[in-house]
């Protein structure tokens, strides 16, 4: 057995911390963005309609965006634990707090607030 076929010893460090993030980071998202149509409950007619318009589309693309980071995080543990997966392993467990964060920033940025 090679080097780089040798079961690594640490790699569930990288999954782990990486879903101790990225869970309640997708949380708070998830929370913020579902609370967020209380922003416009006050609003006039045309305010409510442009907001509730594009909420239609924002949502969609923000549990994709989830479901995109559950699929991240799935990858990243189950990859065969070997050494020469650590650098894909660590990739994968970096990237997938960062698309909870891209994932809401494009939420917000779909938003037409008022």
């Amino acid at each position: 057995m090679t080097e780089i076929d040798e079961r690594d010893r640490r790699a569930f460090v990288a999954p782990l911390l990486s879903t101790l993030l990225t869970l309640p980071l997708g949380f708070a998202s998830l929370l913020f963005a579902g609370l967020s149509p209380m922003a416009c409950d006050s609003c006039a007619e045309g305010a409510s309609d442009a907001f509730d318009a594009s909420f239609e589309i924002a949502w969609p693309v923000f549990v994709v965006g989830l479901v995109g980071v559950l699929v991240l995080l799935v990858w990243c543990w189950a990859l065969p634990w070997q050494v020469r997966n650590s650098a894909r392993r660590v990739g994968i467990a970096v990237a997938a707090p960062a698309v909870v964060l891209v994932n809401a920033v494009v939420f917000w940025a779909l938003l037409d607030l008022p």
